[in-house]
């Protein structure tokens, strides 16, 4: 049985165009990339037989303009096409893919194969000649290149000129970069249009921050009682937080806390007065989401906290958590907003074996456009105050359609608001919250600690879902203390936050982390005595003075990261081979030509993933990523980062690293000889 086209098919065009990227799977939302990042745009195509073609990708700007990019075939068997591209301009960019026959190298292959072995020699050269005078003839072309294509063609006609000087021709560098520059094409395609949502640069490179402001300053008196710090006296901590080059401070909600239900000490269920109960039982006599608790000042002073952090280059980050406390507003004005059980009570928050008895779930479906617009209104409410990024709670407890329409909304007005889903969920819920609109993601990076999970859930993450899920590599949150760190000690958690400042864009570290805080409450991967029920009091410069802090070993990450232009990329990183496996390497480069700096830049990190040992490995790299011919002999030079030291490395490459002196290598490639 023969396959005939439905009726108003369209044909396939002469060169067939497939599979073009960057692309959401299914095709309803648009990929995205952030200003700066190199983006690659890919593509199959092919046509019969063995005659060359040439693809191009023709980008529009969101300002209009235009620009054409040669792709080169990636010689993979697979007839893919690509090249990579750093967009520098917020907004939507459309592009298309255009394949054509590429006479010129059709001809050159034929031309260099038959006259070597001085098979129709003549005929391939006076093919030749023609192709170079009609070029030649094209107006589009700088004089200089038509003058060199036409002494092209003089000698291929030559009958003085030999094979061998005809083959300078053909192989002549000049006039292959000409070509290049302007191909001879013929058999057009030209693909369908696409668009590419460009987001700005702090939608997907960042490093984040969190504290609770009511630490911050708190104070306990003699009889045990504590005074609240407020954004006054939190203020005085952003200093500290730049400078360990923090430049997101993300805050828990930091509005009224719920007396009913609320949890005490490690989660329990008997408060005692004082307790502060916890910040996302959210809701209470002196307001809701768009209210401020009063322990830590009034809106004047929130604003004042927003200014001071800008004056420190900090951005903050407010969660936004739609649930409600037993006394929130919404409870008595729209009991519709929640669910009510079958004995007249309404359902608290569960994720069992935990329960959130001093938390209720909104449920979406019995008003939905109230709901919608009370959300939109909070969200532009703190817009107002100054801020442009939310980490939002359990984004996939709620229905997905409520955030494609949020984010839309929001971002059509604000385009710079950037939201974080803290959705530690199953793949698909995941990554449909990073294709709806989410502009960045929780990921469970947190748990993947060896050399065969890091290398698997990495690559995942630059290859196969970058076009839609930017990760924020987390390394512990109030939530989560994971064995790993728990057990690991400093070693443990200086190689923890090495490999997610180096290995992602974006990554963040919450409050106590430089501090070793890995104590957990039994049974749990939370820390004992949480911060989420009761106040913490941290002496950070004394900590420090005693070397009990690796605060400045964060700061050196940091610095090496606005430093480094190739850690600004997620998409870049490449997996090395160890013979040890617990040691994993990786590198991250980046060409000049799409550098900011102009400047190659390469970083090799060699990670030492037992905390508790020395280990000793041969390290084997693929050198040919920034240029090297490691397979020839050719070295290099790498300096560590971290401890200044400096060695000539080459393919194969001992290393030794001791998890009680320096557990991490984050070496650059100075040169290449």
């Amino acid at each position: 049985m023969v396959a005939t086209p439905s009726p108003g098919a369209t044909q396939t065009p002469r060169i067939p165009l497939a599979l073009p990227f960057p692309q959401v799977p299914g095709g309803r939302f648009d990929p995205s990339a952030y200003v700066g990042e190199a983006v690659p745009f890919t593509v199959t195509a092919f046509r019969e037989g063995h005659d060359r073609i040439g693809v191009h990708v023709r980008l529009f700007s969101p300002g209009g303009d235009e620009s054409l990019h040669r792709l080169s075939a990636l010689g993979d068997g697979f007839d893919r096409w690509s090249t990579l591209i750093v967009p520098l301009e917020q907004g939507v960019w459309k592009f298309r893919f255009e394949a054509f026959a590429d006479d010129f190298t059709t001809w050159q292959h034929a031309a260099d194969v038959k006259i070597s072995a001085g098979v129709d020699a003549a005929l391939m050269r006076e093919s030749g000649a023609l192709l170079f005078s009609r070029a030649a003839k094209e107006k589009s072309r700088p004089a200089e290149e038509r003058r060199l294509l036409e002494r092209g063609a003089v000698t291929l006609r030559d009958p003085a000129a030999s094979d061998e000087t005809a083959l300078e021709v053909v192989r002549y560098a000049e006039i292959e970069k000409s070509f290049a520059r302007r191909p001879l094409a013929s058999l057009a395609t030209v693909g369908d249009e696409h668009s590419l949502l460009v987001e700005r640069e702090r939608a997907g490179v960042g490093a984040w921050y969190e504290f609770f402001p009511r630490s911050e300053g708190a104070v306990r008196a003699e009889d045990g009682t504590v005074v609240s710090g407020t954004f006054r006296t939190a203020a005085a901590r952003l200093a500290g937080v730049a400078g360990m080059g923090f430049d997101v401070l993300y805050l828990p909600p930091i509005h009224p806390i719920g007396e009913r239900n609320r949890k005490g000490p490690n989660n329990t269920l008997d408060p005692k007065p004082g307790d502060p109960g916890s910040p996302w039982a959210i809701g209470g006599a002196a307001g809701g989401h768009d209210a401020i608790h009063p322990d830590l000042g009034d809106l004047d002073d929130f604003r004042a906290f927003v200014a001071e952090a800008r004056r420190h280059d900090i951005e903050i980050a407010l969660d936004l958590a739609l649930q409600a406390s037993p006394d929130h507003p919404w409870v008595a004005e729209h009991p519709e907003w929640f669910t009510t059980l079958p004995d007249g009570s309404i359902a608290y928050a569960e994720n069992p074996p935990k329960k959130y008895q001093d938390i209720y779930p909104v449920n979406f479906d019995n008003d939905p456009e109230g709901i919608r617009a009370e959300v939109l209104r909070v969200v532009r409410h703190w817009i107002a105050q100054g801020v442009n990024i939310f980490r939002v709670d359990n984004p996939h407890t709620k229905p997905l359609q409520f955030w494609e329409w949020l984010i839309a909304t929001v971002n059509a007005e604000s385009p710079d608001v950037v939201f974080l889903a803290e959705a530690f969920t199953r793949p698909a819920p995941l990554q449909g919250l990073g294709m709806a609109g989410f502009q960045q993601s929780y990921t469970y990076f947190t748990w993947r600690n060896t050399k065969e999970e890091l290398t698997e859930f990495l690559t995942g993450l630059a290859h196969e879902t970058a076009d839609f899920l930017r990760p924020n590599l987390f390394v512990n949150t109030p939530d989560i203390l994971t064995e790993y760190l728990q057990y690991g000690g400093r070693p443990a958690y200086k190689t923890r936050a090495a490999l997610a400042a180096t290995a992602a864009p974006t990554y963040g570290v919450y409050a106590g982390y430089e501090l070793i805080e890995n104590v957990a409450r039994p049974g749990s991967e939370e820390n004992i005595d949480n911060e989420k029920y009761e106040y913490k009091f941290r002496d950070w410069a004394g900590a420090e003075e005693r070397d009990e802090s690796i605060a400045p070993y964060l700061r050196r990450l940091n610095e090496i990261r606005r430093a480094h232009p190739a850690l600004a990329q997620l998409r870049n990183i490449s997996f090395h081979w160890t013979d040890d496996d617990a040691i994993l390497v990786y590198s991250k480069h980046i060409d000049a030509a799409l550098s900011p700096t102009g400047r190659d830049d390469t970083i090799i990190v060699v990670a030492n993933l037992d905390p508790h040992s020395a280990r000793e490995t041969t390290v084997h790299l693929d050198t040919r990523i920034w240029g090297v011919d490691g397979a020839a002999g050719e070295t290099f030079e790498v300096e560590d980062l971290v401890t200044g030291a400096q060695w000539t490395w080459g393919q194969h490459n001992f290393v030794r690293l001791d998890a009680f002196v320096e557990p991490v290598h984050i070496l650059h490639v100075k040169e290449t000889r």
